[in-house]
């Protein structure tokens, strides 16, 4: 019988690591227990979902555990090959309340979290007929922002899910990396360390949609703005992981500014960028924001945070809007030419018409259509830079829309989540050559 609220991960038990964690190898599964998950915390979905409390790593690779939410379709044969999707969702934030293992949960109170508007789009990669993979990539602790973690957790939860029988999987099973935003970043990061640290994942290929790109930068364009909630949360998870930098915050910022913080990491992101819009920390640090994006502590950390320093070895897409008010379309541009600097195999979509939270659903065929072309082990087809109106209305983008509602529908009415549409089996065409190809 699943309570009425469920406790937050500090105050429930299950996300406690047990004794010996070093002495098991990441990815081992802790602890697992069957969990509800419902749209808002209030509309019960029929779908099967467990929790796996399993090993992994932090920025310097020291253990520790994770959970990640595990789901099949409703009803789904487990002795039937299917392959893996692994959902990074933008958490953007460092309150507990906001890890997707609580806020997905019935009964969950997290207003103004983000995984929740993210569920119908894991909901339409179960009725694909997959198995998803949706890990708190920025751990127990909040530690949103920080360089690698979110990559070893993700990785790690990929390994736990792949040895939990319930779901039927294997070593062998066919994964894919899907993210935006934060989502996107944490997808990022994952693809960059999965070569070296998860070499054994047959991963083949990875969505990392509007993924930031150089948070340095969006920390200082956002700063002030109405958006200025973004960078507070990025300041509140970074000083978790890098004494240095605590340090330095305490040291030059009033204590006005450091109250402000300290409500950060309790408060869900939509309420955080209200209560944060327009606040400038220039006017609460000592020697202004110019001295302490100088200072050496703080250096070290941008340069730390920046990912495209290692290079994807699966094929990558990339989805960003040219116009996003949130992302700069120049951050996201560099990042991928870090890329294909590197020699990554990388599709780059740019979207002249959408604004950063709408995106992600007008992009849902394009990219989830493209997963399935890799899922089924398709020809990625050629590398490059496309800028288009629009990446909604495409004739295959407009079925999937149709398809996406019907999902909608279900989910609104507590119907069996099944998979619903059978693989496509032709490249999406905003892939084709009609797509205005935009010189780097």
């Amino acid at each position: 019988m699943v309570s009425e609220y469920p406790p937050l991960p500090e105050a429930d038990p299950f996300y406690a690591p047990p004794p010996g964690l070093g002495q098991v190898p990441p990815g081992t599964v802790l602890r697992a227990r069957e969990v509800e998950i419902a749209l808002f915390g209030a509309v019960p979905q029929r779908v099967s979902a467990w929790q796996l409390l399993y090993r992994t790593c932090d920025l310097d690779q020291a253990p520790e555990a994770a959970v990640t939410t595990v789901l099949l379709p409703w009803g789904a044969d487990p002795t039937r090959e299917r392959p893996l999707v692994s959902f990074q969702c933008a958490i953007d934030a460092v309150a507990s309340k906001c890890l997707p293992s609580y806020a997905l949960r019935r009964g969950a109170r997290a207003a103004g979290s983000i995984p929740p508007l993210e569920l119908p789009l894991i909901v339409s990669a179960l009725a694909r007929g997959w198995a998803v993979s949706v890990p708190d990539h920025g751990g127990t602790a909040g530690r949103f922002g920080v360089a690698r973690e979110p990559g070893y957790r993700a990785l790690d939860a990929i390994r736990a899910g792949l040895a939990f029988a319930p779901l039927g999987l294997s070593s062998t099973t066919r994964v894919a990396l899907w993210g935006y935003s934060g989502g996107g970043l944490a997808t990022a990061w994952a693809a960059e360390l999965a070569p070296e640290y998860a070499p054994e994942l047959d991963l083949v290929g990875a969505v990392a949609a509007s993924p930031v790109g150089d948070p340095a930068a969006a920390f200082v364009r956002l700063n002030g703005s109405l958006f200025a909630g973004f960078a507070a949360v990025f300041t509140a998870g970074l000083r978790r992981a890098y004494p240095d930098l605590d340090l330095l915050l305490r040291t030059h910022l009033d204590a006005r500014y450091l109250g402000w913080l300290a409500q950060a990491e309790t408060t869900a992101t939509f309420p955080l960028l209200y209560r944060f819009a327009r606040r400038d920390i220039d006017q609460h640090c000592r020697g202004g924001l110019a001295a302490l994006l100088d200072a050496p502590e703080l250096q070290r950390v941008l340069g730390d945070i920046e990912p495209g320093r290692r290079v994807p070895a699966m094929p990558m897409l990339v989805v960003q809007g040219v116009y996003d008010e949130v992302i700069a379309v120049a951050d996201v541009d560099a990042h991928v030419a870090r890329y294909a600097e590197g020699g990554a195999h990388v599709r780059y979509l740019r979207d002249r018409l959408s604004t950063h939270l709408l995106l992600q659903y007008f992009a849902l065929p394009v990219m989830i259509d493209w997963i399935d072309d890799r899922l089924a082990r398709r020809d990625p087809g050629p590398v490059g830079t496309e800028t288009l109106w629009s990446l909604a209305f495409s004739r295959r983008a407009l079925a999937g829309h149709l398809d996406f509602a019907r999902v909608l529908v279900r989910m609104l009415f507590a119907r069996p989540i099944r998979a619903t549409r059978r693989p496509a089996e032709t490249p999406s065409p905003v892939f084709g050559s009609r797509a205005a190809h935009v010189a780097r």
